[in-house]
């Protein structure tokens, strides 16, 4: 334009509209839209950019990590800026979006997702995105959306492999119900490694089936299993209806859930080592709140600790040979070790004496 002035903001979803199966009546449904979106990494910041770029009205976005410089090769929401600060991918997710779409309501959570955290973010949501990072998590999520009768599209990339599916719970197989088909905990990204495009490719796939529900397109869904490796020029579409089992605990005819049940516990902390990346994550057994201002005063005056740097939501410091990140609600990544009773311990001893 010759004035070099933005269009109005009334023509900025047109060329959406003018797609005929989504039209204005379709943008007036994603206006109207609620998306809950569980991890902020790779697929979760290509996933919520497209879907606030589609005009959605209102996005949760949740992730328990903060953003590093491995991040920057796929992870298409992020800089250098966000490394060099620690931000949490959750909060510089939020930054981001909400500079690329002032109309749509975003709130970030810093948390790590259970069942109790779950339950809690899934009133009035149409749909869930899953971006999780372990299969832990995503069966919490199967879960809790057959109890509640919430659509959710499940995805997964490592390496140039990608897969993906959309679970309509009441007609489809769950994931429990198709255990055999999906790759395990085993497989990661820190581990195998992986290329940018097939994240993009299963985003396509997930944000795709995403609009599809939320503007009414039911009969337009996949209904099969798509999976596919850029490298080697697979792609293959499964239909696994025949999957669905009457007997299975988190879809059946007498489902009882059972990933919805307490996680084991580690001493007084719930502790995991993350797959290949030499790091333990611990989360106290119980809700506490830090101030990481206060925590940074605590800590200064004891010779055995470097605080690397800090912000509102978390403080990264240096003992000995591990480096330690502290959350605001009491979590911690231990990052040189994948011994959880070294990581507990250390947990233990820096935080022992702190008031909380």
């Amino acid at each position: 334009m010759s004035n070099h002035q933005l269009e109005p903001c009334t023509d900025r979803y047109s060329r959406q509209e003018r797609f005929a199966p989504i039209g204005s009546h379709g943008q007036k449904l994603l206006r109207k839209s609620h998306v809950l979106v569980i991890g902020a990494g790779a697929l979760g910041s290509a996933s919520a950019e497209s879907l606030v770029r589609a005009g959605i009205g209102r996005l949760t976005i949740v992730d328990r990590d903060y953003v590093e410089w491995s991040n920057l090769q796929r992870q298409q929401l992020y800089t250098e800026k966000d490394v060099r600060e620690r931000l949490p991918k959750a909060i510089a997710a939020k930054q981001h979006l909400e500079a690329i779409n002032s109309e749509v309501c975003i709130e970030a959570k810093v948390w790590d997702v259970r069942s109790e955290e779950l339950t809690n973010l899934i009133d009035g949501v149409d749909i869930i995105v899953d971006a999780c990072d372990n299969f832990k998590t995503r069966f919490i999520i199967n879960d809790v959306v057959q109890q509640n009768r919430i659509p959710w599209v499940y995805g997964a990339c490592v390496g140039s492999y990608g897969i993906s599916y959309t679970i309509l719970p009441g007609e489809t197989p769950c994931l429990s119900c198709m255990m055999d088909l999906v790759p395990g905990d085993g497989e990661s990204c820190d581990i195998d490694g992986i290329i940018g495009p097939a994240v993009q490719m299963v985003a396509a796939n997930q944000t795709a089936e995403a609009l599809k529900i939320l503007t009414g397109n039911i009969e337009a869904l996949h209904r099969k299993l798509i999976s596919f490796d850029l490298w080697s020029n697979q792609f293959s579409r499964i239909n696994i209806q025949s999957m669905k089992n009457e007997q299975c605990t988190s879809c059946g005819t007498e489902a009882t859930y059972p990933f919805l049940q307490s996680s084991p516990i580690i001493g007084n902390e719930k502790a995991a080592a993350l797959c290949g990346r030499d790091t333990v994550h611990i989360r106290p057994s119980r809700t506490i709140t830090l101030s990481i201002e206060e925590l940074v005063l605590y800590f200064e005056n004891q010779e055995e600790i470097t605080i690397e740097t800090s912000n509102s939501f978390l403080l990264s410091a240096n003992i000995n040979t591990l480096r330690v990140v502290l959350f605001n609600d009491g979590r911690a990544l231990v990052h040189g070790t994948a011994d959880v009773e070294q990581a507990r311990q250390l947990y233990n001893k820096l935080l022992g004496n702190y008031p909380t």
